[in-house]
Parts: C-alpha cells; sequence; structure tokens
C-alpha cells in the first residue's frame, strides 16, 4: 500500500515585486514528499530551489508573494494558517537546516543556547530539562563532548561542527518533515560525506520526509530516493533516482548530467548547458521557459498549456519533444 504524501506542493506560484518589475520566480510549482522519502531539488543556480524551499517553511522575502496554489502537510493547507500557527508549526513540525552553517548560526550565542532556544519556543520544559534535552540533540547529531561544545560559539567550531549544531537545532523538536537547503555549502569533499550520511540515517531512523536542495547532481543520485528537475521556477521533469539518471527525457536534464564531472567517463565528454536563464521580469516567457536554450525546439513547444505528462510509471516530464 503506498504511503499518503506527507508533503504536497500543488501549482505553487511565487512573484517578487522588485524595482525592475515583477519577476516570476515560480510557476505551477508541483511535487509530493513521503515519510521516511528524501526527495531531491535540482538545477542551476537562479532556479527556484530555496524559493521553493523558503515558501514551504514561510520565511519568504518582504517582496515576495505567493499568487496561486497550495502547500498541504497532513492534507491542511499551510498558506491557510494564520500568522501564530505557522509559528508554531514551524520548528515544531518542519523543520530547516540552511546554507552556510557559520552565517547561519548566531555569532554571540553558544551552540547550547541556540539548541535551548529553539527548544523553549516549541516544546518547553524547567531549565534542566531542556539542558538535557541539548546534550541529547547534540549526542543525536554525533557531536563529540557534547558538554564542551554546548558552551562553544560559533567561531570555535569548525565548519562541519557548526553544521551538526544546524541539524541539531532543526531536529531537536522532533519534526516530520525536514528541508535541507544545500546543506553541504563551503565544506570540504570528506565533510560534505560524514553530513550526508549523518542526514540520511536520521531520516531513516525518524522516518522523516525530507527536501534536499542542491545544485549537485552525484550528491543527489547518492543520497535521494526521487529527483525534482527544476528550471527558471519550472519543475521540468521529475522521476526515480535510478529512471531519471538511466533514462532522462528533458533536454535540459540531459544537459545537466553531462555537465557533471562525475557523471563522466572522460573530460571530454562534459559539455557546458549552454545559454543563460531567461529574464524572468519579462511579459512574454515562453511556456516552456528552456525552449529559447534548447536544440530540440518546435513550433508546438510555444503553444500555451505545457504541463508534466507521464511518461513512464515513476517518470514525469514537462516536455513536447522529449528523448
Amino acid at each position: 500500500m503506498t504511503a499518503a504524501p506527507l508533503l504536497s506542493v500543488r501549482n505553487l506560484s511565487v512573484n517578487f515585486h522588485t524595482r525592475g518589475g515583477t519577476v516570476a520566480v515560480l510557476d505551477c510549482v508541483s511535487f509530493d514528499v513521503k515519510p521516511g522519502e528524501i526527495v531531491g531539488v535540482v538545477g542551476e543556480s537562479g532556479s527556484g530551489k530555496s524559493v521553493t524551499a523558503f515558501s514551504v517553511v514561510g520565511i519568504l522575502d518582504r517582496t515576495a508573494r505567493i499568487t496561486s496554489g497550495e502547500i498541504l502537510f497532513e492534507g491542511r493547507n499551510v498558506l491557510a494558517m494564520s500568522e501564530r500557527e505557522r509559528d508554531g508549526w514551524r520548528g515544531s513540525e518542519a523543520s530547516i537546516i540552511f546554507q552556510n552553517p557559520r552565517t547561519a548560526l548566531n555569532p554571540i550565542r553558544t551552540a547550547g543556547e541556540q539548541i535551548g532556544d529553539v527548544l523553549a519556543r516549541h516544546v518547553p520544559d524547567t531549565a534542566a530539562g531542556i539542558r538535557a534535552k541539548v546534550l541529547d540533540a547534540l549526542r543525536q547529531v554525533r557531536i563529540p563532548d557534547p558538554e564542551k561544545r554546548a558552551k562553544a560559539y560559533p567561531f570555535e567550531l569548525s565548519g562541519g561542527l557548526c553544521q551538526r549544531i544546524g541539524i541539531a537545532m532543526a531536529l531537536s523538536c522532533s519534526p516530520k518533515l525536514l528541508i535541507a537547503d544545500e546543506p553541504t555549502t563551503g565544506l570540504d569533499v570528506t565533510t560534505q560525506a560524514v553530513i550526508m550520511d549523518l542526514i540520511r540515517d536520521l531520516v531513516h531512523a525518524q522516518n522523516l520526509g525530507t527536501v534536499l536542495i542542491t545544485h549537485d547532481l552525484a550528491l543527489a543520485s547518492e543520497y535521494c530516493d526521487r529527483i525534482v528537475v527544476m528550471h527558471a521556477g519550472h519543475v521540468v521533469e521529475m522521476a526515480s533516482v535510478g529512471e531519471l539518471f538511466a533514462h532522462p527525457r528533458h533536454p535540459y536534464t540531459t544537459r545537466l548530467l553531462r555537465s557533471v564531472p562525475s557523471m563522466a567517463d572522460d573530460i571530454s565528454q562534459l559539455q557546458a548547458v549552454g545559454g543563460a536563464i531567461p529574464d524572468l521580469r519579462r511579459e512574454d516567457l515562453p511556456p516552456c521557459r528552456f525552449a529559447e536554450r534548447c536544440d530540440r525546439r518546435l513550433a508546438d513547444c510555444d503553444a500555451p498549456g505545457l504541463g508534466l505528462e507521464t511518461a513512464g510509471s515513476t517518470h514525469l516530464v514537462a516536455c513536447r519533444n522529449p528523448l
């Protein structure tokens, strides 16, 4: 029996209102996340990955406006919650791990104080009870000598330890949904693997529904169950990891895969994606925002009504001339 989605994003559209005009950052983005599943959201910088994550947890910039769509968590529309309800939901039932672990932490509060702040907000307890939970949270993310690390400031910790503190903060209240926004940014390769192994182990142990935002397709192929490919605010392809990497259908996905060094047998096989994401302030954006970069473009590609279509039992693609 197939598990019901924990998170369902449905036709989510987001605009940013700037001095230069209205920017259509997301356009009808849809995907599901099930309990215990890691869904990777991949694409170039500017594709809308982080905006999607921030929309889910309700931390968009003041210039952003959600113009349409739904964000359903266990069937409840998060967008219909009051500000107070959403503040309580964020942190207790849904949490986020930010990129750049050093800058994500408060530099003038210790690691233990910052985890304690989250606990005090969502699961109030005595001072002694919170201290015990802080140490438990540090042990959970495998930080050695948690009593010492709890008293340390971010500048006294390595990047990897700072990211573990961020993970401990995100998971301290036992949420059901975890958003990991480029969680290995700025970390060396060895530390990246340690952090991703930790996240994967915690996800499976706690049956968390997880969205992993990343531009690293090699990392996504190793740790994710399904992949959502985004380009210029559109979801262009979705499939299980095995299906997507073995049989990519969208021309953009194919080009992304050809640009990843670890995916090539020889350096001569590497190819740049080419072109650039279109200016999202334009009023004449084509139905397929990749069309102007695509060597498979047809006249039909400019017709309205483009959407995700079934391309296999676990495969969806938004393309009128797929591979």
